[in-house]
């Protein structure tokens, strides 16, 4: 059975005195052993819970855009694999080489999300622990509650990317350090090392928890720090060495694959933190600041000293891994716009931990009670209205998208796509099509038999594009975020529209959630000019 040290507990203790003690032993007492079979049987309940919530409706929405992009490059060869990864997607890698093994398992659009449901389940345990070992067993309670309910946690269990397993990896980094903290030991280490590097390669944004880290240090009384966890150790420098490549990656990639993100303003800020509620409105917004306000309360302006001790630290670690990652990112988009809400989500659990521990002050169960079941019913509505539509995302309907290509295709037919990675969501379709027939072959982007690391990059060249009118009678195009920002289409898109539109007599349109397009042309005007010069001779 798994022991958990009572020194961050404080469930028998008034707050204010939990607040003044310095001795670990003096915040708490043992809990009952009966209450731990409670424990596991509450716990237990809320995992089930999760699990449903999160399995249901799983594939009401099609895959997106990223999705279909993840599918693919988990497709790939060994050798296009780490092409791409280390020229392009290194980011997410891990959850791409784990979606690599489970496609070979299954391949509908329920197993593929399946992979992310696992991850999103495992995060309610395991922040139960976290809570349990930062406060007590009360707080781990409510923040398993509060999370396995959580829209926003939800939504991404229901997605084919990383998030649900960057925000379990990052629980499991802070889980693991506090265990070194509380308990040194090279087991321990190892698991932070492994736990903060795993999240790392879930999701680059995971060095800001680590620094995060680094730094609630330095407000912990000094003799609180095992010698492994100063400053300059090793144990960071070896965090530091595993994550490098990592880094080198972030390094020579530059700032290209991220000029789509735009400037952040206030309200971007407070979209991203009512998501982070739960999508309940401003209301339940409202709810979780005012709890939040009440765990920090006591605390007042120790919070911001030096030198604390465990019980007030706690507070302090969990608001830098709560603000200090989007107050960075803030910082750094005056320069270079960085700030895109779902990168951020790996902050959840501390908004959640936080928000239990100012509930958990309410000692008095009938007042509890009611204060819990506002936050479950404004929860739950924000669950159930994130069933039937996106709260964080204006999703692109590619399943409809394709399905209307493939239902309508003839032999003989060629596809083009004007952004090479609209191919991955089509190919997905493609290849689970209930309907049978032929497929539009793919002539851009293509560069054989086989998918090539090189099929994720660019756009058809106006060469190109001049050609295809003498070679193929009837074209297929599916056009996806063609417009620059000044709201114009872009060169490649006006390309197609003047060369196509003189070569082809006929042109239809079909337009789809999420910003695509897809063209039809047909009935080439050279080939209709040949027939009448032809009959004109008979």
């Amino acid at each position: 059975m798994l022991s958990f040290p009572h020194h961050f507990m404080t469930n028998q203790l008034s707050p204010e005195a939990a607040l003044t003690e310095n001795s670990p032993q003096a915040t708490s007492a043992p809990d009952p052993g009966n209450r731990i079979f409670v424990d596991i049987w509450l716990l237990g309940a809320v995992v089930t819970l999760a699990a449903v919530l999160r399995s249901l409706f799983l594939t009401r929405k099609s895959f997106w855009f990223d999705e279909g992009v993840s599918v693919q490059i988990a497709r790939l060869d060994w050798y296009n694999l780490v092409r791409i990864l280390w020229r392009r997607e290194g980011n997410m890698s891990l959850y791409y080489l784990l979606l690599r093994g489970w496609l070979h398992l299954g391949h509908s659009e329920a197993f593929i999300r399946s992979l992310s449901v696992i991850a999103s389940v495992a995060a309610i345990p395991s922040i139960y622990w976290l809570g349990r070992r930062l406060f007590d067993r009360r707080v781990g309670l409510i923040a398993a509650t509060l999370l396995s309910l959580n829209a926003y946690h939800v939504r991404y269990a229901q997605e084919a990317r990383s998030y649900s397993l960057f925000v379990f990896l990052t629980i499991l980094s802070s889980i693991y350090f506090l265990r070194s903290l509380e308990q040194p030991s090279r087991r321990n280490r190892l698991g932070h090392i492994l736990s903060s590097a795993l999240a790392v390669y879930a999701h680059f944004f995971a060095v800001l928890l680590i620094i995060a880290q680094w730094i609630s240090l330095r407000f912990l009384e000094p003799h609180q720090i095992p010698p492994d966890l100063r400053k300059r150790s090793r144990h960071w420098k070896t965090i530091a060495l595993v994550v490098l490549p990592a880094l080198l990656f972030a390094g020579t990639t530059g700032v290209g694959p991220l000029n789509w993100i735009k400037r952040p303003g206030l309200k971007m800020l407070y979209d991203y933190y009512q998501h982070m509620a739960g999508n309940g409105g401003p209301l339940l917004l409202l709810a979780y600041a005012v709890a939040c306000g009440a765990a920090l309360a006591p605390v007042g302006r120790r919070l911001f000293r030096r030198d604390t001790p465990l019980a007030i630290w706690r507070y302090q670690f969990l608001l830098l891994w709560l603000l200090f990652p989007v107050v960075f990112t803030l910082i750094v988009s005056i320069v270079r716009p960085m700030f895109v809400a779902r990168y951020f989500f790996f902050c959840l659990p501390a908004f959640i931990l936080l928000a239990s521990a100012g509930l958990a002050r309410i000692r008095r169960s009938w007042l509890l009670a009611p204060a819990l079941i506002f936050f479950v019913a404004l929860s739950l509505k924000g669950t159930l209205s994130y069933y039937d539509h996106d709260f964080d995302l204006y999703r692109d309907d590619w399943r409809a998208a394709s399905y209307y290509v493939l239902n309508r295709a003839r032999p003989g037919d060629v596809v083009i796509f004007h952004i090479a990675m609209g191919r991955m969501p089509y190919e997905f379709y493609r290849s689970v099509y209930p309907g049978g027939g032929p497929a539009p072959t793919v002539i851009n982007p293509a560069r054989g038999d086989h998918m090539d690391y090189r099929d994720f990059m660019g756009k058809p060249s106006a060469n190109f594009i001049r050609a295809v009118p003498a070679q193929y009678d009837r074209v297929w195009v599916v056009l996806k975020n063609n417009q620059t920002k000044t709201g114009d289409v872009d060169f490649t898109t006006t390309v197609l529209s003047q060369v196509f539109g003189v070569s082809y007599a006929t042109r239809q349109d079909a337009s789809f959630p999420g910003g695509i397009e897809i063209r039809f042309y047909s009935e080439r005007r050279v080939q209709k000019e040949a027939d009448i010069s032809g009959s004109q001779s008979r």
